[in-house]
């Protein structure tokens, strides 16, 4: 059943990921992920704006601003109005100045019949944020058409979940060990854009036929698309060419279904796509066969609580605790930068999105944009609702022969494509 009101929150502590986005958000580096819908009918602001002051007492940890102490930054409540609901007039994912957006976090856009949530990556990860966005689409469509409104309650969906634990420290081993390696990695570098000025290509994918496709190489959707995309760097950008650097794909898997959590927090780990080319001319299917075993043998529960346990272990270190958050934000930027150079290019899937049936018939598409970080000049996100997957690729650079040699390979295994871009690489 769905909360009353809203519960007061004083205060909150940051979780163990979005400690790092504070330190490292600027004007060029963001750190904000855009998630999107697309009805079948014209947006009306008016009614958008209503729906967002309904569902945000609601959200806690979307109902926050950011403070900063003396060791460390926290959350708290902001009983500020709404942000005001704007026409999209930007690139997409760029930074959030809470000073100009009521201290809130996160904003909301949109553009004809698209619906556009743009979050501040400190509040939540794109498991927690698709959640708001849903209810910010249910809560619009009911007040949008009466027949809605009729049969369905003006309240939150039974299975949205409001709950914002620490899942990391809820989770965490003591006894944990660095899980992972910082070779330097293949960068994609290219002409690049105007700053904030993103290069935006969605490919809509029928999901059928690549369920099919993957279902013949033995390996899952997820595993055959960061496949193709090692590939397409391999044959796009390196041309086929041998390389001392891996091609390291940055890939976040939501730790949720493995620790019984529904936060709305962030709670995710990072893995590696990984494919080192050290011999010419690799075919399609050892690249495959490298990538996908890569991904199996990361992606076990053991493997995933090593990876967070050691940084929750270190957030925990009554010395470090301690430090001055000064100098703590000194050590981690520095960390950072030296993880930042171990990965070619991030790639996040959200899986399929699902919404309730009445809602089902104003709902054409979801969709996810990543923001540039640093040395990572190209990424992609994925969704996929009814029999459409939806692959996003961002890009600050102007060349185009990863996506380009990405769809390409996708039509080759005869799977159906079409293209969408927003044209900054033609201006």
């Amino acid at each position: 059943m769905a909360r009353q009101g809203r519960k007061d929150l004083k205060w909150d502590k940051l979780d163990n990921t979005a400690n790092l986005f504070p330190v490292i958000v600027s004007e060029n580096v963001s750190n904000v992920f855009r998630l999107y819908v697309e009805l079948t009918d014209e947006i009306d602001p008016e009614l958008l704006q209503k729906a967002l002051d309904r569902i945000l007492p609601y959200f806690d940890v979307f109902n926050s601003k950011l403070k900063k102490g003396m060791f460390w930054y926290y959350f708290e409540t902001n009983s500020k109005p709404a942000p005001k609901v704007m026409p999209e007039n930007t690139y997409p994912c760029l930074y959030i100045n809470p000073y100009e957006n009521n201290d809130y976090l996160f904003r909301v856009t949109y553009y004809e019949k698209r619906i556009n949530l743009e979050i501040f990556h400190v509040l939540t990860d794109g498991n927690g944020a698709m959640a708001f966005l849903k209810e910010l689409t249910f809560q619009y469509l009911r007040y949008k058409n009466d027949e809605l409104m009729e049969k369905v309650s003006d309240e939150m969906q039974e299975g949205t979940s409001l709950d914002k634990e620490d899942s990391y420290v809820k989770n965490y081993k003591k006894a944990a060990k660095k899980g992972y390696k910082t070779e330097n990695a293949v960068i994609v570098e290219g002409e690049k854009l105007p700053v904030n000025h993103f290069g935006i290509i969605h490919g809509y994918i029928v999901l059928n036929d690549i369920k099919t496709v993957a279902k013949k190489y033995g390996v899952t959707i997820n595993q055959y698309l960061l496949s193709v995309f090692v590939w397409s760097v391999y044959k796009g950008y390196l041309k086929g060419a041998t390389s001392e650097k891996p091609i390291s794909a940055c890939v976040p898997v939501n730790l949720r279904p493995y620790f019984d959590s529904d936060t709305t927090k962030n709670f995710f780990t990072i893995v590696s796509a990984y494919f080192k080319p050290t011999k010419e001319n690799y075919t399609f299917e050892e690249v495959l066969r490298e990538v996908s075993g890569s991904l199996k043998e990361q992606i076990t529960k053991e493997n995933l609580e090593k990876l967070f346990s050691y940084n929750v272990s270190n957030e925990k270190n009554l010395i470090i605790r301690s430090v001055p958050i000064f100098i703590k934000n000194i050590a981690m930027k520095s960390v950072y930068k030296k993880s930042a150079r171990a990965n070619t290019a991030t790639v996040t899937n959200l899986g399929v999105i699902n919404v309730p049936e009445e809602y089902t018939k104003y709902v054409k598409r979801f969709g996810i944009v990543l923001s540039m970080s640093k040395g990572q000049n190209i990424k992609g996100g994925v969704c996929s609702y009814g029999n459409t997957l939806n692959f996003t690729f961002s890009s600050s650079i102007r060349e185009t022969d990863v996506q380009r040699t990405f769809f390409r390979h996708l039509t080759e295994e005869g799977i159906q494509v079409s293209i969408e871009t927003n044209g900054v690489y033609y201006e």
